[in-house]
């Protein structure tokens, strides 16, 4: 068994401009590194021909393999074939094959096939086509010299696909069926980066000794994930047993693991003590409700939200003394928890969650940008966090949604509100 080096490269002038994120290098590169392979670098590139041919040459000279998404539809700037077959210094040749189940494919939508359209029946000399089942552009392989190269489409579906069924197989034979790489994640939220990998010092220097367990850190808006991975025989354990001890240094800062949300975790304590919650949104202007809502099931201890987002609805609706907006403004942690006790009491929900705050791009009544008071009102009283978050408006906005749901967590689990790695939950 070997070490395969995997290069990535994506294809279209979208990616490049910014049109299309490329969400295809981050499946790609997740899928066959739980599949054990070794994804060396990753590349964009443009659809002119000599940047695609330059990009694929250099990948070539590094990789065992290099996989391409993109390029091999029916249009004029779909031109991925044309790239690998002049890297591999070949001819393109029609498959007949391909070109019948084209037309006939074609035919059955109804749809005309152009002559563009047909040069997605071409294939490198020497190469072989990729069957698509879920679309009409077949993908490619092709040796070249000791290097294997693969094109699939960029369409995620279809490129999801043909890259389970027809590449990774290939490439996992290949490199001799490497060990399953074992992971878990934890998800932590509110508390940064650094302060995480501080507070995991004493797990990294016990894993240096042993070497079997990797930890690595992921910091998102407002949260840190937290990797710890391994290859080794019997690492499954190892993984284990090292993200039992890094759940037991970070405490009640981890609300779940890979797969889990700060909605989904809230909306499960809710619903294991038969609660509820109502949601009075400004700063946020519905992105609490809406994230809350996204979970299946969400109805069963939801009750409802409201967007107050002028300062004479939050007195009108909410029912917040109108004395105090005038005095402190509507940015300010009294009327956080005023909104949050208002809603509780509008929606009789157990418990009552608020935002409040200024995202910019200018300041408010005073308040600089990035200013945020939440509040969450329920049985045992109302808690009230000010922070300062900085960052672009949809940054601002996006923290503050993962912070309150968070508050909420906390104060539902009967965790310390201000969370910092020395809480115990």
């Amino acid at each position: 068994m070997r070490e395969l080096k995997v290069e990535l490269v994506a294809v279209g002038d979208e990616l490049l401009v910014g049109d299309v994120v490329n969400t295809n290098a981050v499946t790609l590169g997740r899928r066959l590194t739980a599949a054990g392979l070794r994804v060396t670098g990753v590349s964009t590139v443009g659809d002119g021909l000599d940047e695609m041919i330059d990009v694929l040459t250099q990948a070539v000279r590094r990789a065992d393999a290099v996989l391409v998404s993109g390029g091999l539809g029916p249009t004029s700037d779909d031109r991925t074939r044309e790239a690998i077959a002049a890297v591999a210094g070949v001819a393109l040749r029609r498959d007949p094959a391909i070109e019948d189940w084209l037309r006939r494919r074609y035919q059955g939508l109804n749809r005309t096939l152009t002559a563009l359209g047909l040069q997605q029946a071409d294939v490198p000399e020497g190469g072989r086509s990729l069957p698509n089942p879920n679309g009409s552009a077949p993908g490619v392989a092709i040796e070249i010299g000791d290097v294997q190269v693969y094109a699939v489409p960029g369409p995620p579906h279809e490129m999801i696909a043909m890259t389970e069924d027809r590449v990774l197989p290939d490439l996992l034979r290949r490199a001799g069926n490497p060990p399953i790489r074992a992971q878990r994640q934890l998800l932590t939220a509110s508390v940064g980066e650094g302060v995480i990998a501080a507070t995991l010092e004493p797990l990294e220097k016990e894993l240096a000794v042993v070497g079997a367990v990797e930890v690595a850190y992921l910091a998102t808006a407002g949260q840190t994930r937290v990797k710890l991975t391994s290859t080794a025989p019997g690492g499954a354990d190892a993984v284990d047993a090292a993200t039992a001890r890094a759940r037991e240094l970070l405490g009640g800062c981890v609300y779940g693991e890979a797969g889990d949300t700060p909605a989904g975790v809230v909306l499960d304590l809710l619903r294991e003590r038969g609660a509820t919650v109502a949601v009075a949104e400004s700063l946020t202007g519905g992105l609490v409700a809406a994230e809350l809502t996204s979970v299946p099931g969400a109805s069963a201890s939801v009750r409802g939200s409201i967007t107050a987002y002028a300062t004479d609805v939050k007195a009108a609706v909410l029912g917040v003394d109108a004395d105090l907006l005038a005095a402190v403004g509507a940015v300010h942690p009294d009327v956080a928890g005023a909104m949050a006790e208002g809603v509780r009491r509008l929606m009789s929900g157990t418990y009552g969650v608020a935002t409040t705050g200024v995202a910019g791009p200018d300041p408010q009544d005073g308040k600089p940008v990035g200013t945020v008071h939440i509040a969450v009102a329920g049985p045992e009283g109302t808690t009230v966090l000010s922070l300062l978050f900085s960052g672009s408006r949809s940054r601002i906005r996006e923290m503050t949604t993962v912070r309150v749901l968070d508050l909420l967590r906390c104060v539902v689990a009967g965790l310390p509100a201000e969370q910092d790695p020395s809480c115990t939950g």
